[in-house]
């Protein structure tokens, strides 16, 4: 991709990212009075550029995407008023390219021998390696009892975020879809952000947002948070209802891949699990 394009993209996202943000914060929130009623929720721009000690001009024309230069401490200033956490300002710094970030590596696309036998030796913990667009690179069995349609799906079109969103009720075991779809989403485009401009994650989300009403109401909220351990609750017909700590470990000699690892958190989601791994239909499927 060209890279007018690429900043072009990257502008975009830095435009409608800080129009949301603006929006949910009240003139109450930083200690104005409310004033008159207003037409849109939120801050308008000029105190946004009041609070954060800048020109109007200038934070009109960084909202619109415009190409103009940010230092770091402006980029704060704007943070602090619009108060936005660790990660949302992380979020912003990418988007305005400050610090210039370096180019991102291609996405692996399988795992290693010695990975895949970490991932054995974890079993019956189920456990699986997925890259930063949230591909399915390997798996051990007890991930594959609790998924079967992903790991039976083509290498290509393996991917645990298009399984959750579009998967239909009746072999998607997400119980807690509710709580789980917003921190995603939100999860999922804090990975997003440092692959700006790449085409192969463009088409996903927009391939995905077609798919999913779901997932693309959740995508236009612009929300963005770190990755963090989180409870994950399962049903399966075979053996009942499953509670899990799904934890996210990053693999250093691979950027971008992460060991999914599924825990239970008690002694009836601990048996229900070796119950279905017995049963599991899929054994010894390959590796990825």
């Amino acid at each position: 991709m060209r890279p007018g394009a690429r900043a072009g993209g990257r502008r975009a996202e830095l435009a409608s990212f800080l129009r949301s943000r603006r929006e949910r914060v009240s003139p109450e929130d930083v200690g104005m009075p409310p004033g008159p009623r207003r037409r849109t929720p939120g801050l308008r721009r000029e105190e946004v550029a009041q609070l954060s000690g800048v020109g109007v001009t200038w934070y009109t024309w960084l909202e619109q995407g415009r190409p103009i230069n940010a230092s770091a401490q402006v980029l704060g200033a704007v943070a602090r008023t619009l108060r936005l956490d660790v990660a949302e300002s992380e979020h912003l710094f990418r988007l305005a390219d400050v610090p210039q970030t370096a180019a991102t590596p291609d996405e692996p696309r399988e795992a290693t021998r010695d990975l895949r036998v970490i991932l054995d030796g974890l079993d019956p913990l189920p456990a699986s390696l997925v890259n930063a667009r949230s591909d399915v690179l390997a798996w051990n069995d007890g991930y594959a009892a609790m998924f079967p349609h992903i790991v039976r799906t083509p290498a290509a079109e393996r991917n645990s975020m298009w399984f959750m969103f579009t998967a239909p009720p009746e072999i998607n075991p997400v119980l807690n879809l509710d709580e789980q779809a917003p921190e995603g989403v939100a999860v999922f485009r804090y990975r997003y952000s440092q692959h700006l401009g790449d085409p192969e994650w463009q088409d996903f989300v927009h391939r995905l947002c077609a798919a999913s009403p779901l997932f693309a109401r959740l995508w236009a909220t612009q929300n963005v948070a770190p990755p963090r351990p989180c409870n994950k609750r399962f049903r399966f017909p075979e053996v009942g209802e499953v509670a899990t700590r799904a934890t996210h470990l990053d693999v250093g000699s691979l950027p971008g891949v992460r060991m999914v690892v599924y825990t239970p958190i008690d002694d009836l989601s601990r048996d229900r699990l070796a119950k279905l791994r017995a049963r599991a239909v899929v054994r010894g499927g390959p590796r990825g």
